[in-house]
């Protein structure tokens, strides 16, 4: 057996090993879900996950409190009357996500290049083009020694159509209030429809004062914004390759 075909097996055993772990790893619970709707994620708290790290941003200096007699106003308040918006640790707020976004870009690029060279030797070290015919082989011609020619070109295309609309709302909890006043959120949603869950997680940092009177915010004012939106279940196991497939196309994407 060549060597090639020898590497081509290994490799292919290698593939199928790596298929084989993958796929034990998850075919127990798979299996045992079949004819079965999809688990709903309990509720947890956020700072309790393993792996759960606190937001650290900069901050500006925090200013004294400074308190007047005989009023009922306090410097660095916000509003004169206390209202129900969001403003501290474990409130809960709206976000409207309401995401249309397109975008179009074409290029393309064409470039070409054609190059000759033609070299002769009539003479060397003193020879000259009579003498040195007798040293060539027959029919080689001194005076055109070397004939060098290249051509290269390159014609390039590219195109993005894109186009995303995502139109929904989600409550969000505050997990944490920032020195400066800020306030970190984190929303989960998930709706089951029969066999498939689909699965809305957002994050991010906003301000207190982006609130609006209904306790709503857009996601468009949240800073460091994560936002996902995706599923699970039936539908999205047809819709995704084989563990196989997937690890094939890793090792050999061509």
């Amino acid at each position: 057996m060549s060597a090639t075909k020898t590497a081509r097996l290994i490799r292919f055993a290698m593939i199928a090993a790596a298929a084989t772990s993958l796929t034990a790893c998850g075919a127990a619970s798979r299996i045992a879900d079949i004819g079965k709707a999809p688990e709903l994620s309990t509720i947890q708290d956020p700072q309790a996950k393993p792996g759960y790290q606190p937001v650290s941003l900069p901050m500006p200096t925090p200013l004294p409190t400074e308190r007047n007699p005989n009023s009922l106003w306090r410097n660095g308040s916000k509003a004169f009357f206390k209202d129900q918006r969001a403003n501290k640790v474990g409130d809960i707020l709206t976000i409207n996500i309401s995401i249309d976004d397109s975008a179009k870009v074409a290029n393309s690029s064409k470039r070409s290049r054609a190059n000759s060279e033609d070299a002769g030797m009539p003479s060397l070290f003193g020879l000259e083009a009579g003498t040195l015919s007798r040293v060539l082989p027959a029919g080689a011609s001194a005076a055109n020694l070397v004939d060098l020619t290249s051509n290269s070109s390159n014609d390039g295309k590219g195109s993005v159509d894109r186009n995303e609309q995502i139109d929904l709302k989600v409550a969000a909890l505050v997990t944490q209030s920032l020195p400066n006043g800020n306030l970190v959120i984190q929303g989960r949603q998930e709706v089951r429809v029969n066999f498939e869950v689909r699965d809305l997680q957002i994050h991010g940092v906003i301000r207190p004062e982006d609130i609006t009177a209904q306790n709503t915010i857009s996601y468009e004012k949240i800073a460091e914004a994560r936002i996902s939106y995706g599923g699970r279940g039936q539908i999205s196991d047809v819709q995704q390759p084989r563990y196989g497939q997937q690890l094939y196309d890793i090792i050999m994407p061509f």
